[in-house]
């Protein structure tokens, strides 16, 4: 084979050199500085107490010698999920699961599922940079529909909303689904009921499905009466609902996720036994941290209360800091890991962040990693270690006063 003319598939021409932000940081931590990582989304990188016997003893069984494989999951771990959900007053069944190794595949089987080559999915824009890897890998197109920040509120916590007219307008004969992110990440805002109603309604009017995400739906930072918590039990249009214990319980190492159905009973039927072939294709969820998960899923309060707290007291801080400073604006946000900076026009976005990191040795995400429509945003992981999340913090309002 001669490598020269060796052709990979277009779906993968992506660019593959790293960008000139990361260059910089591998430079600095090539000279052993130390850098206050404001960007760290790794929740066993941070320093929480994890009952770490306890969660590998749950692995020791013998039943993980024998290999029974179902394409749905095993119906104790379904059954596990399913307890998660009526802990919050949610009632659905094991039937209605289906468990993958991670959102990433989840969504890979909904689009095998619900598209063919060349449709159109629907994304929430700011959002998560990983959908337009998962719509190549998966030759779909995407389409955005935008959330807006209240910056005219007169209330004392600002919101973001949907811009339900936009999100309509971008609808085509080739759209087949919209994707609500709930809490969104990293804007925290979760979905509105009056949003979801509406949503609901354009959905049914152009024979679309409902793909929901939430992954973070167990970290609230403020609460809001109008928030709608789960769609779990939305039967109004076919709806997929995403989770998985890497957010819920922070062990992204064990790989466990799945797929909640609901919806019309015909069509939560059809897409039930299509899914079941998907998932039977692959079998890739392995037998140890399905026979584990029961066990795993009654940490999940303890850990959600020591991460919630952690997150929240990063939320508060940056609250309190950039409350009195000029130009500069913390984005209220009512859910999730990520805290918004809107910065001072005097720079561009990329200015400030290159500057956090030169002068300062803070590495914050740009926002346009998470397609921002317009800057300077800088977007910060609320996860991080407080002392680290301080000193970070700290130092970039040192620049930012000059």
């Amino acid at each position: 084979m001669k490598l020269q003319n060796f052709l990979f598939s277009k779906r993968t021409a992506w660019e593959l050199m790293p960008n000139e932000l990361i260059k910089k940081l591998k430079e600095i931590e090539g000279q052993n500085h130390f850098i206050y990582d404001l960007t760290e989304s790794n929740p066993t990188r941070c320093e929480f107490a994890y009952p770490k016997l306890e969660i590998l003893e749950s692995l020791y069984s013998g039943k993980n010698i024998l290999y029974d494989p179902s394409p749905q999951g095993f119906l104790e771990a379904r059954q596990a999920i399913c307890d998660y959900y009526l802990a919050k007053n949610y009632n659905v069944n094991p039937d209605q699961v289906f468990i993958t190794t991670s959102t990433s595949e989840g969504y890979s089987f909904l689009f095998r599922l619900l598209t063919n080559p060349g449709e159109r999915i629907l994304f929430p824009r700011p959002s998560y940079p990983l959908f337009e890897f998962l719509v190549d890998l998966n030759d779909i197109k995407m389409d955005t529909y935008p959330l807006v920040y209240d910056y005219n509120s007169k209330t004392e916590y600002p919101n973001w909303h949907i811009d339900l007219k936009a999100l309509e307008d971008a609808i085509t004969p080739a759209t087949k689904a919209i994707v609500l992110v709930n809490p969104n990440n990293p804007t925290g805002s979760f979905i509105k009921k009056k949003e979801l109603k509406a949503i609901n309604d354009i959905c049914k009017a152009n024979n679309l499905v409902i793909i929901a995400d939430e992954v973070f739906l167990d970290y609230c930072l403020e609460e809001e009466d109008q928030r709608v918590m789960s769609l779990v039990e939305n039967k109004d249009v076919l709806t997929f609902t995403l989770s998985g214990i890497s957010k819920i319980i922070g062990l992204p190492q064990m790989k466990i996720s799945w797929i909640m159905v609901n919806g019309p009973e015909e069509l939560k039927e059809m897409a039930n036994e299509r899914l079941e072939v998907i998932a039977d294709t692959y079998l890739s969820v392995n037998t140890p941290c399905q026979n584990a998960l029961k066990k795993w899923l009654s940490f999940q309060p303890e850990m959600r209360r020591e991460i919630l707290k952690r997150v929240r007291q990063n939320h508060q801080f940056l609250i309190e800091t950039f409350k009195n400073i000029t130009d500069c604006l913390y984005l209220n946000s009512n859910g999730g890991w990520y805290g918004i900076v809107k910065l001072p026009k005097t720079k561009s976005e990329e200015e400030w962040v290159f500057k956090f990191l030169n002068d300062e040795r803070v590495f914050t995400h740009p926002g346009y990693f998470f397609d921002f429509e317009e800057e300077p945003f800088i977007v910060v992981s609320l996860l991080t270690p407080v002392t680290v999340f301080q000193e970070g913090i700290k130092r970039i309002v040192k620049q930012i006063k000059g």
